[in-house]
C-alpha cells in the first residue's frame, strides 16, 4: 500500500477516537435506525436563507441525470413556480457522492407555508418561511453528531417554535467516513426540509488529508451558505439578515488575522448594518472565546485578540459558539471581564456527539461566568422586539417547557454603549 494511503487509513482510523473528554455511560440508547424506509429520489434535503425572501434548496440524487429543480407553491400538489439551480459533486478517497444540488426559489411571502418537490419528482416537501418582523425565534445547538443524545436534542427542537436554526459548528461528525454525511442528511431532514439551517464549520468539518485533500471539501460541496449574497469570498464566513436581526457567521478555522480575506469582510460587513433597520446583532463561530471548563481551553485566544475590537466596536448583543461539549452563559464581556457594553457569550456545544459530554470545570468560577453546565440541550432565543429577547436554555433530560436557564437580555442598538463608542467605531470600521 502506498504511504499516502496508509497515511490516510491512519487519519480516519484516529477520527474514530477522542482522549479529549470523559465520556459518560449513555443515558439513552445510542442505537438509531440510520436508513430511511423506501427509496426517495430526493435525499437529504435541508434548506438555508439565500437573501431577502429568496431560500436556497439543497439535496441529493443518485441519478446522474436528475434536473436541479424546484416546482413550489402555496398549495400542496400545486406548483405555481419553478427555480432552475446548480449541482456538484466530490470524491473522496475511495467515495463518490452522489449529485448535490442547489437551488434558490423565491420571491417568497413572508411568514408562510410553500409546498415543494424536488428534480420533478415526488415527495412533496413543505416548509415555512420566517417572519418580516419581530418576534422570531431562533432555535441553537452546535457539535451534533448522529447518537441517541442527537436524536433527543432533535425531538426537543422539533416541539420548539422556532423560525431559523442555528448552528455554530460540528454537525455530521463523518470525521473522514464519507457516507456519515449521508446518514447526517437523512436524520436532520424532516427538521433541515421544513425551517432554514444556517450553519458555519467546526474542527470535525476539516476532514483535510495532506498532500491529497484540502480542507472543508465535503462540508462546503453539501452545506452551501449565502456566502456569495453577503460578499464574502468563502463559505466558511458569511452573514444574513432576518425580521430585524443581523447574523454573522464566522469560521474559527479560516484564516483571521489582520491581513485575512475574513477579517477586512468582517469590518466590511459590520460598518454597513444599520442598527435602526437591524437593532439586533449576533455572531456565531465554532471555538469559544469565554470558556471557563477544561475541555478546549485557550484555544479561542487567538482569534479573540484579533476580532473581539471589532465585534465591542460594533456593539454585538450576543456570540453564540460551540466545540466544548457542555453549556455556559457569560455576562456581558469584554478583554476578559464584565463590560456592560460588551456581548453576550454563550457555549452551546452540547448537542449529543459521540465524544460525550466535558464534566471538568476551572474552580473558581471566573466572575464573568453566570451559570454552566456539562448536560445535553439547546438553546432558544426568541427576540420578542426591537429591545428584549429571551435566552432560554433547555436540557434534554427535562420537558422542552422547562428552562434549565434562561435571561432576558437587552439590545445595545440606541443605548449609551454605541453613542461612547463612536470615535473609535470609526477608527475600526474605515481605516
Amino acid at each position: 500500500m502506498e504511504p499516502k494511503w496508509i497515511f490516510a487509513v491512519l487519519l480516519i482510523i484516529s477520527a474514530a477516537v477522542s482522549a479529549d473528554y470523559v465520556r459518560p455511560k449513555p443515558r439513552k440508547a445510542l442505537h438509531f435506525p440510520w436508513i430511511s424506509k423506501g427509496f426517495s429520489p430526493a435525499q437529504q434535503v435541508h434548506i438555508s436563507l439565500a437573501g431577502d425572501k429568496h431560500m436556497r434548496v439543497s439535496w441529493i440524487t443518485h441519478d446522474k441525470d436528475s434536473p436541479s429543480m424546484v416546482e413550489y407553491g402555496t398549495s400542496p400538489g400545486k406548483y405555481s413556480y419553478m427555480s432552475q439551480g446548480e449541482s456538484t459533486s466530490y470524491n473522496y478517497l475511495l467515495y463518490s457522492s452522489g449529485k448535490i444540488h442547489h437551488t434558490v426559489i423565491g420571491p417568497l411571502e413572508y411568514n408562510t407555508v410553500y409546498f415543494y418537490r424536488c428534480g420533478g419528482q415526488d415527495p412533496e416537501f413543505k416548509l415555512k418561511t420566517p417572519p418580516s418582523q419581530f418576534p422570531i425565534t431562533f432555535s441553537v445547538v452546535a457539535d451534533l453528531g448522529q447518537t441517541g443524545w442527537t436524536k433527543s436534542t432533535l425531538d426537543h427542537i422539533d416541539q420548539c417554535r422556532y423560525d431559523v436554526h442555528l448552528l455554530p459548528g460540528d454537525l455530521s461528525y463523518a470525521d473522514y467516513m464519507q457516507h456519515k454525511w449521508d446518514t447526517f442528511g437523512e436524520l436532520v431532514q424532516p427538521f433541515a426540509s421544513q425551517k432554514p439551517w444556517m450553519v458555519t464549520e467546526g474542527n470535525h468539518e476539516e476532514e483535510v488529508i495532506p498532500l491529497i485533500k484540502n480542507g472543508f471539501e465535503s462540508y462546503n460541496a453539501r452545506w452551501r451558505m449565502p456566502f456569495e449574497e453577503s460578499e464574502s469570498t468563502s463559505n466558511l464566513y458569511y452573514s444574513f439578515e432576518v425580521a430585524g436581526v443581523h447574523v454573522v457567521m464566522l469560521g474559527s478555522y479560516a484564516d483571521y488575522d489582520k491581513y485575512s480575506d475574513q477579517y477586512n469582510w468582517l469590518k466590511a460587513d459590520l460598518s454597513k448594518v444599520d442598527r435602526k433597520k437591524t437593532p439586533w446583532l449576533l455572531v456565531l463561530f465554532h471555538v469559544p472565546w469565554y470558556n471557563s471548563n477544561h475541555a478546549h481551553a485557550g484555544e479561542g485566544d487567538r482569534m479573540m485578540a484579533t476580532m473581539e475590537p471589532l465585534l465591542y466596536a460594533a456593539s454585538v448583543d450576543i456570540v453564540l459558539a460551540g466545540h466544548v461539549h457542555a453549556y455556559e452563559r457569560a455576562n456581558r464581556v469584554n478583554n476578559g471581564k464584565s463590560d456592560p457594553c460588551g456581548a453576550v457569550h454563550i457555549t452551546i456545544g452540547d448537542g449529543g456527539n459521540r465524544e460525550g459530554l466535558a464534566q471538568k470545570y476551572k474552580n473558581p468560577q471566573p466572575e464573568w461566568s453566570v451559570f454552566r453546565e456539562a448536560s445535553f440541550g439547546h438553546g432558544e432565543l426568541r427576540i420578542e422586539n426591537s429591545t428584549h429577547a429571551l435566552w432560554s436554555w433547555h436540557r434534554n433530560d427535562d420537558d422542552e417547557a422547562v428552562m434549565s436557564d434562561q435571561v432576558w437580555i437587552t439590545s445595545l442598538a440606541g443605548s449609551r454603549c454605541i453613542a461612547e463608542k463612536n470615535e473609535r467605531r470609526k477608527i475600526l470600521m474605515v481605516n
